[in-house]
C-alpha cells in the first residue's frame, strides 16, 4: 500500500490522500500549552480533487479532529489524510 510516490524529484499523493506539515501554536491571550496548532496546518502535498477545489501547497487550512497520521517525508513531519477531512481553506491577510 501507498499513499504517495516521487516521479523527478517531486512528491505526489496517490488518490484521496493529501499530506498537511503541522504548524506552531499561534499567539494567543490565552496560553496553549501545545507544540503544535490543533486541527490546523499548512497543505504541503494536495490530490488533485483539492487542487481542484482552490487548495494549492503553502494554503493554511483546518481539519477534521483525529484525522491525522503521522509520517516523515524528506525529513519534515507531516500529517496524513483523507481530502473530504480537510473543512476549509483560512485566507490570511
Amino acid at each position: 500500500q501507498f499513499y504517495m510516490y516521487r516521479n523527478a524529484g517531486q512528491w505526489y499523493p496517490h488518490d484521496r490522500y493529501c499530506f498537511v506539515q503541522p504548524i506552531p501554536p499561534e499567539e494567543s491571550i490565552i496560553f496553549k500549552p501545545l507544540t503544535e496548532e490543533p486541527l490546523m496546518g499548512i497543505m504541503r502535498y494536495p490530490n488533485a480533487y483539492l487542487l481542484g477545489q482552490g487548495i494549492e501547497s503553502g494554503d493554511m487550512v483546518t481539519f477534521r479532529p483525529e484525522s491525522e497520521y503521522e509520517f516523515t517525508v524528506d525529513g519534515e513531519k507531516l500529517y496524513r489524510m483523507f481530502d473530504h477531512q480537510i473543512t476549509c481553506k483560512i485566507q490570511r491577510s
